[in-house]
């Protein structure tokens, strides 16, 4: 469970780079309920005028790497500069577990409005699954490009606005993120702290939550990257957390 809290966490983690060739590293370290210190999340973020690289590493540390046989997901996103917005080509979601290795690979044919998903699998260094298909939805964003993308998207505080992005098809890549007015940050401030520059709020479905949806709660700093996050209600361990740190 802990690692599906780490993958959907990601995502929330980072905003927008917008200076010529620059490389970013940016990190966070995840508690977790009784668990603590659960694992830390490295990005590492290229981007010129007219193509970007998005890197990210998570992994477990401590109770969480015992227990989850030490897992490794990494996430890859590249694609191309319109109008100063990231959009995706292609995205990949590798996981890495004691002796089995999973890849999801996302092309985006953006021409015919399509997106082709491949999915393999491998034990022991055997692919034992290989199989490719097609989404029932297209979106310019990936998963990572969503949240980079989100400073510019967002224009006006006090709205709700509906998102899409590959890499979430249980929801038919649809994400609902709400962004308070000055006026209604104090249920955000007691949770995420007092000092960032704007907050957001992002609906997710997924089983690990008590509802089968759950909130992620987003502090963003004046340097447009996430300082914290709140991942509400998980199942049976209540709130995790996620920390910017050096």
């Amino acid at each position: 469970m802990i690692q599906k809290i780490f993958i959907l966490s990601i995502v929330f983690l980072l905003s927008q780079v917008t200076l010529y060739a620059k490389v970013s590293h940016i990190n966070y370290k995840a508690t977790f309920g009784i668990f603590g210190t659960v694992g830390t999340i490295k990005n590492r973020l290229t981007e010129n005028e007219k193509t970007y690289k998005i890197e990210t590493t998570v992994k477990l540390v401590g109770m969480a790497k015992s227990l989850l046989g030490g897992q490794k997901e990494e996430y890859i996103s590249k694609g191309h500069m319109h109008e100063g917005m990231m959009v995706s080509d292609y995205y990949s979601m590798r996981s890495i577990k004691k002796q089995q290795t999973k890849l999801k690979e996302y092309v985006i044919n953006h021409q015919k409005k399509q997106v082709q998903k491949r999915y393999r699998k491998w034990v022991k260094g055997t692919l034992v699954r290989d199989e490719t298909s097609y989404l029932n939805f297209y979106a310019k964003d990936d998963l990572l490009t969503l949240y980079f993308n989100m400073n510019k998207a967002i224009t006006q505080k006090g709205m709700t606005y509906t998102m899409k992005a590959v890499g979430l098809e249980k929801q038919k890549g649809m994400v609902k993120v709400t962004v308070p007015k000055s006026n209604q940050t104090a249920s955000y401030k007691k949770d995420l702290g007092i000092s960032a520059n704007w907050y957001a709020k992002a609906r997710i479905v997924q089983k690990n939550f008590r509802k089968n949806s759950g909130d992620i709660l987003l502090s963003v700093e004046n340097d447009g990257f996430i300082k914290k996050a709140v991942i509400k209600d998980i199942l049976m361990f209540g709130d995790a957390t996620l920390l910017r740190i050096p």
